[in-house]
C-alpha cells in the first residue's frame, strides 16, 4: 500500500506527462511479463511517448483537472496510461505492434493481446477512442509507405504507356 506521499508524487509525475501530452492510450498490463513492459517502454521512448501506471481513480481525479471526461471505471482491470506528446496516429500504430507480437498463451485467441488496448483520449480534438478504433489506427501503414504507395498508383499508368511505345518502337525496327 502506497502512502500519501507517494500518490501525491505519482500525480505529480503524471500531471508533468499530461501537460506535455496530445493523446493518451490506457492498455491492460495484466498477465504480460515485467520484461517485457521495460521492452515496450524503452520502445515508447523513441516515438517521444512514456507509460505509467497509476490508480484508476488518481488518474480519474487527474483528468477531471484538466476537464477532460473519461470513465476509466468502465475498464475492469487495472490501467496502464501512455502519455504521447505526439497525435494518436503515432502511438496506435508502437502500441498495436507491440501487443500483437506478444506470444500468444496456449489456446488463446490470435488476437488476445491486441483487445489490451483499451481505449484512448486525443486532447488535440478533445475526443474519447474506443480500443476497436485504436487498433484499427494501428494496423495503418505508417505516413511515408501511404505516400509511395500514392505514388506507385500515379506512376502505374505513365510506366505501362512507355512500355507500349518502346514495344512498338520495337516492332517498327524488324
Amino acid at each position: 500500500m502506497k502512502s500519501k506521499a507517494q500518490k501525491q508524487e505519482e500525480m505529480n509525475e503524471a500531471r508533468k506527462l499530461l501537460e506535455k501530452s496530445e493523446a493518451l492510450v490506457f492498455t491492460d498490463f495484466t498477465r504480460i511479463a515485467a520484461e517485457s513492459i521495460r521492452k515496450f517502454r524503452r520502445d515508447l521512448k523513441g516515438s517521444n511517448s512514456d507509460f505509467l501506471v497509476i490508480k484508476k481513480r488518481l488518474l480519474g481525479i487527474l483528468l477531471k483537472e484538466k476537464g477532460i471526461d473519461v470513465d476509466l471505471k468502465q475498464f475492469k482491470t487495472s490501467v496502464g496510461t501512455i502519455f504521447s506528446r505526439s497525435d494518436i496516429e503515432k502511438i496506435a500504430g508502437p502500441a498495436y505492434t507491440f501487443f500483437s507480437k506478444l506470444e500468444v498463451p496456449e489456446g488463446g485467441a490470435k488476437d488476445v493481446w491486441v483487445k489490451h488496448l483499451l481505449g484512448g483520449y486525443d486532447l488535440i480534438k478533445k475526443e474519447p477512442l474506443d480500443g476497436a478504433q485504436l487498433v484499427y489506427i494501428g494496423k495503418l501503414p505508417p505516413r511515408e509507405v501511404v505516400l509511395a504507395q500514392l505514388l506507385g498508383i500515379l506512376v502505374a499508368p505513365i510506366r505501362s504507356f512507355l512500355y507500349v511505345l518502346d514495344q512498338k518502337r520495337l516492332k517498327e525496327a524488324v
